[in-house]
């Protein structure tokens, strides 16, 4: 199962655009889009870099290989094993200054490895916008995740819970950048189809609206995200499938040990399918340019990360999402944890079980990207309708965990509940600048990755009988915030006229320093 993030579905990247429309000033200073008589497409298109369908189905390929099993779901599951049976019957280690139960150290891992990928995202998200070699970023990543994946196989013993934690944190900051760099190239993918180039040809014949052609833009890069997340599911069930046969003939069942020895030969077999599926996507992607460097690529890069934290506040709806972001991220990725904490300790840490709830979870969460993808197509929903929907199922979420701290009978204390807890930045991002304010949105989501897990870990240590539950008070309130906020303060339309209003003083900025 991938991460859930929450601004995933909508991320966005570079392809060939030009400014998205013209600007106006209306009598009352505010700006409004132009409907020219002669209207240029906000995408123009270059034959070279037309999307084909091997392209597609390559970008598809790789995320079924990059489908969490590995350093998202089992590695986490080995390393929380190995501290179980090195803390014994006291459930209690030595870690970071301190005496920690289990549950906390796990949390406050996380909460280390995503603090890394603040400093990583720094010094590398910068410079993607440049040139043509920012999947090369992707590709070298990709190799640092399929070594750490070989590399459990060396760690199945209790003695060595310190090597697998260190595996754990620089595990999922690999995973992390290589979904994050993987998901930005979908946007490039959707507005190079020759859908949008007729949509494009449409526009310019005055055939249809700007808003007829930013809502087929809209729905073309849903449908790519939806449908890759959908065939990623259905891959992963065919991936758990093989593991289960897999670890019947390791005979996981026998001894503490061989399912010790399981877990690790799980993570190296997910490790070789991701190998062998990502190798297409290295090959087939088009690479399409970014932006002009205008000088040496460190210098730029670095211009480019202050442009991204100064000129954010230019735009009102990029800062409110900015805002909303960083709350619903926080709620999102330490619910994934905590639950994913309490699910092992549920079943005791038996790989085979642990697989088997996934092809459940994985298989309702099938049925559920198409069934969202389904309604948005049908009855023309925006992007933030369907983002809405997707934060109150969190705040459920979380509400459930919640009861689980007063009582043993619901609240993540049986499998069955397992189950159920198994779907915007681009729309608030100005055309042709993606990487920019990409760089800026992953640094606010890394931190506020870091943040919750960090204080659910406080919140667990403090609480008199150490119950795992107690995070769910924060997270149900933290859930319940950021979605009030994102439903009542950012608005979709005013965004796009932010965007024109700052593009356009961005190109007389550009055309004054060239001059």
């Amino acid at each position: 199962m991938a991460s859930n993030d929450p601004g995933f579905a909508v991320l966005s990247a570079p392809a060939e655009d030009p400014t998205k429309g013209a600007v106006k000033e209306t009598g009352s200073g505010n700006v409004s889009l132009i409907e020219e008589e002669r209207p240029i497409a906000p995408d123009q298109f270059d034959d070279r870099f037309e999307t084909s369908k091997w392209e597609i189905w390559a970008y598809y390929a790789y995320y079924i290989g990059n489908n969490g099993l590995t350093l998202f779901n089992f590695a986490p599951t080995a390393f929380q094993n190995l501290l179980y049976q090195a803390a014994g019957d006291a459930s209690i280690l030595h870690f970071a200054g301190r005496d920690r139960t289990i549950n906390s150290i796990v949390l406050l891992a996380n909460g280390i490895s995503f603090a890394i990928q603040i400093a990583v995202f720094l010094v590398i998200g910068s410079f993607a916008d440049f040139g043509t070699w920012r999947p090369n970023i992707l590709i070298v990543l990709s190799i640092i995740a399929y070594a750490i994946g070989f590399g459990w196989l060396g760690v199945h013993t209790e003695e060595k819970w310190k090597v697998g934690c260190g595996l754990y944190i620089v595990g999922l900051i690999a995973y992390q950048t290589t979904l994050t760099f993987w998901t930005a190239a979908f946007p490039g993918l959707a507005r190079n189809t020759r859908q949008l180039r007729e949509k494009a040809r449409q526009f310019e014949h005055g055939e249809i609206s700007r808003q007829e052609y930013d809502f087929a833009d809209s729905m073309k890069r849903n449908e790519l995200s939806n449908v890759a997340f959908y065939i990623q599911s259905l891959g992963e069930i065919v991936i758990l499938a093989i593991i289960v046969g897999i670890m019947f003939g390791v005979n996981v069942n026998e001894s503490t040990a061989a399912n010790n020895w399981g877990l690790s030969v799980l993570i190296a077999f997910a490790t070789a399918v991701w190998i062998l599926l990502s190798l297409p996507w290295f090959v087939l992607e088009k690479r399409r340019p970014g932006q002009d460097t205008r000088g040496n690529i460190v210098v730029a890069g670095l211009r480019q990360l202050w442009a991204a934290m100064t000129q954010i506040w230019q735009l009102k709806q990029s800062l409110f999402y900015l805002i909303g972001y960083f709350l619903l991220g926080d709620s999102l990725n330490t619910t994934v944890t905590v639950i994913a904490t309490l699910q092992n300790s549920i079943v005791a840490y038996n790989v085979l079980e642990l697989t088997y709830l996934l092809i459940v979870g994985i298989a309702a969460q099938a049925v559920g990207i198409w069934s969202f993808w389904k309604i948005q197509r049908v009855y023309g929903l925006s992007t933030k309708t369907m983002f809405n929907a997707v934060a109150v199922g969190i705040i459920v979420l979380d509400g459930w965990g919640m009861i689980g701290i007063w009582t043993q009978r619901f609240g993540f204390h049986h499998v069955w509940e397992v189950c159920y807890s198994q779907t915007m930045i681009s729309e608030v991002t100005p055309r042709g600048k993606e990487f920019l304010f990409f760089s800026l949105f992953s640094i606010i989501g890394k931190t506020s990755a870091f943040i919750g897990p960090l204080v659910s870990s406080a919140i667990i240590d403090a609480s008199p009988s150490g119950n795992n539950s107690t995070p769910f008070y924060f997270l149900f309130a933290l859930s319940v915030v950021s979605f009030l906020f994102l439903l009542f303060f950012v608005d979709l339309k005013k965004s796009r006229v932010e965007q024109a209003e700052f593009l356009e003083r961005e190109n007389r900025r550009v055309d004054k320093v060239v001059a």
